[in-house]
């Protein structure tokens, strides 16, 4: 990108001041960007006090919350300069992989862990005070990811404790919850498994769609058109060679087409087929450079990213085609920057959280 059409971006937001998202995804995806490695976006690197594994990320009203181990949830109101200490004050200590945010004042954190250890706090005042909504009543039971249509109408997936997953619905916002019958789902297959690696293992959408990715050998796609009170198994094309293998999270772009990434947390880095999606009724490998694990995925309008804990890919075309994102360029060499566990996205901004308390924050906002 040479310095007149740099200009010219950056001529583009001053004038509008308040850019909308069209013309900052228009920017992204022209000839003007994106022209070499060193054109792409990056993100803006942020460090949380004690350095937890953050799994949970979501964003609202430019309000930025990230979730991990030690019951940590921490809030940002400032685009990830400044984070603010929410976490919740309970014993036992427990592992947040996955957050639902309504609002910047109300929000439910799934906390992870065998029986009693898997449970759901709530918060009204932003983080403030938090109350116990829930806990596994199964003591072989174990949360996955929840996901939400509103602020009353939800879903939970749990390991299986009786040859089917633990699908759980709720229609008061977390309040109560009722178990999907066990005829509504498939029954589990041979050396199938779910993961709770960044809470995306479940997603729902409008007209009540809903779906559930897994693992191992069997590697497969659960889907449901009714607000989650009956389920189909769809074949996964994805790398499915070993019992840690298979989809870790799911997607969804412009089009509302549903994508699985993953692969495996054994062989992070090695070259495998990492993602699928739904195209003319079937699950189909996705070339995504096959740059390893990733776990999650988020979009706004048609740029999409995904991340995995050795980097991150970008797609300006809804999915159809990607590069590597995760580069810092240090003097004059262009050094691979690690990537994230977990990826959220609301208007024109991506937040993501990983490892050692990694945040990083990429808006496409040019000023």
């Amino acid at each position: 990108m040479n310095m007149n059409q740099k200009i010219q971006i950056k001529g583009f937001f001053q004038v509008l001041k308040k850019p909308v998202l069209v013309v900052g995804l228009w920017l992204l995806s022209s000839p003007l960007f994106a022209t070499s490695m060193l054109d792409l976006p990056s993100w803006a690197h942020y460090q949380i006090p004690g350095k937890p594994s953050l799994r949970g990320s979501a964003i609202s009203d430019g309000s930025l919350w990230v979730t991990g181990s030690n019951n940590s949830v921490f809030v940002s109101q400032d685009l990830g300069v400044t984070w603010q200490n929410k976490s919740v004050a309970v014993d036992p200590v427990t592992d947040f992989r996955d957050i639902a945010l309504f609002d910047k004042h109300n929000a439910i954190v799934m906390g992870v862990g065998s029986g009693a250890q898997s449970m759901l706090f709530k918060t009204a005042d932003g983080g403030n005070s938090w109350h116990l909504l829930y806990q596994n009543e199964d003591k072989e039971g174990f949360f996955d990811s929840i996901a939400f249509w509103n602020n009353q109408q939800g879903l939970l997936l749990g390991d299986p404790v009786d040859g089917y997953y633990v699908v759980k619905k709720t229609n008061d916002g977390g309040k109560t919850w009722r178990r999907i019958a066990r005829d509504k789902l498939p029954k589990i297959l041979h050396k199938e498994a779910a993961f709770a690696a960044s809470g995306n293992t479940i997603m729902v959408a409008e007209n009540g769609k809903a779906w559930i990715t897994t693992g191992g050998f069997s590697a497969s796609v659960y889907v449901s058109g009714d607000y989650g009170e009956s389920w189909q198994r769809q074949t996964l094309s994805l790398y499915n060679d070993t019992q840690t293998a298979g989809g870790y999270g799911l997607g969804l772009n412009h089009l509302m087409q549903p994508f699985v990434i993953g692969g495996d947390y054994l062989q992070r880095e090695a070259k495998y087929p990492n993602m699928a999606s739904l195209m003319d009724g079937q699950w189909q490998q996705v070339d995504a450079g096959e740059r390893g694990l990733r776990t999650a995925m988020s979009c706004l309008s048609t740029i999409c990213i995904t991340t995995g804990k050795t980097g991150s890919d970008i797609s300006y075309n809804g999915g159809k085609t990607w590069q590597a994102l995760s580069y810092d360029v240090k003097g004059e060499a262009i050094v691979r920057d690690k990537g994230f566990y977990t990826i959220a996205a609301d208007k024109i901004v991506f937040l993501a959280a990983g490892a050692d308390g990694g945040v990083g924050v990429l808006s496409l906002n040019s000023e």
